[in-house]
């Protein structure tokens, strides 16, 4: 499973940076509380191949799914605690914020004092950007 900073990595597909180049609809794995991103290891070198072209051909953006064929989507994110497919956002965070409230049961009743800090700031930081996901969603519902 991919874990980062402690909370599970997410699977989903997304746009990643690539010096000059952008790169569309790429397996990838996110962490909700930091924000890191990681191409997902089963497709790293059909990436690393892709861009390796596109940066020679100096393309700013190219789409992943356009050049290489994946046929085993349901296993590629195997690894992943959970993939966003099918939900929104908010829902990751929640349920992410859910793992870590049942994580902190155990850390308590076990008495591990450091493990209860450190969820308590990954809920901290789920809640916060639940608050702000939240926030962004009321805006744009409004000017729609």
């Amino acid at each position: 499973m991919g874990f980062c900073c402690g909370a599970g990595m997410i699977g989903s597909f997304g746009t990643v940076r690539h010096y000059n180049t952008l790169v569309h609809n790429v397996p990838i794995m996110y962490c909700p509380v930091c924000d890191r991103i990681e191409v997902l290891p089963a497709i790293e070198g059909e990436y690393e191949i892709l861009v390796e072209y596109a940066q020679g051909d100096q393309a700013p953006e190219v789409d992943f799914q356009e050049f290489v064929n994946i046929d085993h989507i349901s296993d590629l994110f195997a690894n992943c605690v959970m993939t966003d497919e099918g939900s929104s956002f908010g829902d990751v965070l929640k349920a992410q914020i859910d793992i870590s409230l049942d994580l902190l049961g155990i850390a308590k009743k076990l008495q591990d004092d450091v493990w209860r800090e450190s969820l308590n700031d990954r809920l901290f930081k789920l809640s916060e950007r639940l608050k702000k996901y939240n926030m962004r969603k009321q805006i744009s519902q409004r000017s729609a």
